[in-house]
């Protein structure tokens, strides 16, 4: 073999490898091409579907410009009534500290007038146990002296006076219950009760 028919032969297998190497690659190129066709349609059927949403949107739209032109009138009388209501606060801080200014004062007068009474009261009191304390002493001595000079008589009233009648020896004994005496003295008569 001379060396042009080898030469040929080599460029014979390299056509035919590079006629097979291009049908794999049609072959790819095509499946590609399929797939791709295959997304295409899919996008133009959600592209489909979704045209009448956005129709609604653009009419939901339409009919929301009209509110929005709206809103900014809402939006400025808002404005305007936080602006009312915050000099309303401050006018009300301004009132709530006067009222503690003069609830400050008062509460000092008061404490002012409240020590001076007390202290009126308390001479005024000072007085009156220097003038009552003579006549009450005198008053005690006397009713002292008038007990004194009148005999009192006591008698036992009650279950305990029984036992003591009988002769019982368990008489010495405190009563459960309270015993009840009698005072007799000539100008009155009162009844006591003790614990004995």
């Amino acid at each position: 073999m001379s060396p042009i028919q080898i030469a040929l032969l080599v460029l014979a297998i390299a056509g035919v490898w590079a006629i097979v190497e291009l049908a794999l690659t049609l072959r790819k190129t095509r499946n590609v091409v399929d797939s791709l066709d295959k997304t295409v349609n899919d996008l133009n059927n959600t592209i489909a579907e979704a045209q009448p949403v956005v129709a609604k949107l653009d009419g939901a739209v339409d009919e929301l410009t009209p509110a929005l032109a709206q809103m900014e009138p809402l939006l400025k009388s808002s404005k305007t009534a936080v602006d009312a209501l915050t000099s309303n606060l401050v006018e009300v801080e301004a009132v709530v500290r006067d009222i503690s200014e003069v609830t400050g004062s008062m509460a000092e007068a008061s404490n002012a007038v409240s020590s001076v009474t007390d202290s009126a009261a308390g001479a005024v009191q000072k007085l009156f146990n220097k003038v009552k304390t003579p006549a009450a002493d005198a008053e005690r001595k006397l009713s002292a002296a008038e007990e004194a000079e009148q005999p009192t008589e006591r008698v036992l009233i009650g279950e305990a006076g029984d036992d003591v009648a009988a002769g019982d020896n368990d008489a010495q004994k405190p009563a459960a219950k309270s015993a009840q005496y009698y005072t007799y003295t000539p100008a009155e008569t009162t009844e006591e009760s003790c614990d004995e």
